[in-house]
C-alpha cells in the first residue's frame, strides 16, 4: 500500500471510528445527571425557566437534572463554569441571548461568547416591560414622559446589567421621547427591582417573569411592553408600537447553550429532548404565566446567525452614545 493510499485508509478509519464513538455516545446519552448552569441569581427569569425545564427533563430521561446558579460578572461566571466542565453534553448553560450579543460590548471579557458558545435551542422569547415605582404619580407612558421632563437631570432608570437590552432600551427611550433619564446598572433583576420598589430608582426595562409578580402585588406599575403584541398575562398593558413608538419594539430570547465541540450526535439528541419538553402543554402554560412566548425554535445555525447580527447592532448602538466597556 503506497503512502497516499495508507493516508486515505487511516483517515477513513479515523472518521468511521469518530462517527461510531459519536453515535455510541448519543445512544447512551445521558449517562449521568445533567447540570443546567444559570449565570444569574435564584428567582430571576433564567432560574425560573431552568427549574421548569429541569423538572420535566428529569421525568423523560430517568436522570436527575440539577440547576446550578453561578451569578456574577454579567453572566461570565456561568459561562466559565460551562467551559471548565466536561464538554460531553451533560452540562449546559441556560442564558438570555444577550450574554452573546450584548454583554461582550459592555464588559471586558477574557473569552468571546460568540465563539465559545453554541445555541442548542431557543426556549422562549419575550418583550421587556417598562415599569415604574408604584408611588410615582404616573399611570401611562405619556404621564411618565411628562414627569421625567418636569424633573430634568433628576430621574433615573435601572437596568439588570450595563450594556444589555435593559440598558439600551432606556437610551432609545430617551432619544425618542426627548427625555434625560440617568442609567443605573445592577447585577441582575432582583436587586434592581428592589430599588425600584424602594424608590431609589424610578423606572426600569425588565423581563416579565420577575416584574409581573411585583406588579400583581402592587409594588410596581407596568406602563408598556416592548413585545410586538400585548402579553396574554397582561392584556391591559399596551405595546410601545400601539403608542406610536415602533422603534421600541424589541424582544429577547432565552436559550440553552453548550460548547461547539460537544459531539454532533449528542447535540442532536439534546435538542430533541429539549424540544420534547418545550412541546408539553404544561410547560407552555407555565411559561405563558411568566410572560414568555414559546415558539418553534430556529435551527442552531439560524440562532448563531441571529446572535452575530444582534451583536453587530448592539455594538453600533453603544458606540453611538460613547459607551465604554467596564
Amino acid at each position: 500500500m503506497n503512502t497516499q493510499r495508507r493516508f486515505f485508509h487511516r483517515t477513513a478509519v479515523a472518521l468511521s471510528l469518530g462517527l461510531g464513538l459519536g453515535l455510541a455516545s448519543a445512544q447512551t446519552y445521558p449517562s449521568k445527571p445533567i447540570r443546567i448552569v444559570v449565570g444569574a441569581p435564584a428567582g430571576g427569569t433564567a432560574d425560573l425557566m431552568a427549574r421548569v425545564v429541569g423538572d420535566e427533563l428529569t421525568k423523560g430521561i430517568g436522570q436527575p437534572v440539577v440547576v446550578d446558579n453561578k451569578p456574577g460578572a454579567a453572566g461570565l461566571l456561568g459561562l466559565q463554569e460551562l467551559l471548565k466542565s466536561p464538554h460531553d453534553g451533560h452540562t449546559m448553560l441556560l442564558s438570555v441571548n444577550g450574554l452573546v450579543s450584548e454583554i461582550p460590548h459592555a464588559v471586558k471579557m477574557p473569552v468571546d461568547p460568540l465563539k465559545e458558545l453554541k445555541p442548542v435551542i431557543e426556549l422562549a422569547r419575550t418583550g421587556l416591560l417598562f415599569v415604574s415605582n408604584a408611588g410615582l404619580p404616573v399611570t401611562s407612558v405619556k404621564e411618565a414622559v411628562a414627569q421625567i421632563k418636569a424633573n430634568p437631570g433628576k430621574v433615573n432608570y435601572a437596568s439588570y446589567s450595563p450594556g444589555t437590552l435593559s440598558h439600551t432600551l432606556g437610551l432609545e427611550f430617551n432619544k425618542l421621547m426627548g427625555t434625560d433619564m440617568i442609567h443605573v446598572g445592577y447585577r441582575g433583576s432582583p436587586p434592581a427591582l428592589a430599588d425600584v420598589v424602594a424608590g431609589h430608582v424610578s423606572y426600569m426595562f425588565d423581563g416579565p417573569a420577575t416584574s409581573i409578580p411585583m406588579a400583581k402585588g402592587g409594588k410596581i406599575r407596568v406602563l408598556a411592553t416592548t413585545a410586538p403584541q400585548r402579553l396574554s398575562v397582561l392584556p391591559d398593558v399596551p405595546t410601545f408600537a400601539e403608542l406610536g413608538y415602533k422603534d421600541l419594539t424589541e424582544t429577547a430570547w432565552m436559550g440553552m447553550f453548550i460548547t461547539p465541540d460537544v459531539p454532533a450526535p449528542v447535540q442532536a439528541r439534546l435538542r430533541e429532548l429539549l424540544g420534547q419538553v418545550m412541546a408539553l402543554p404544561a410547560v407552555r402554560q407555565k411559561f405563558a404565566g411568566l410572560g414568555l412566548d414559546v415558539v418553534n425554535s430556529p435551527s442552531p445555525e439560524e440562532l448563531q446567525q441571529s446572535l452575530a447580527a444582534a451583536s453587530a447592532r448592539q455594538a453600533a448602538t453603544l458606540k453611538a452614545v460613547g459607551f465604554k466597556p467596564e
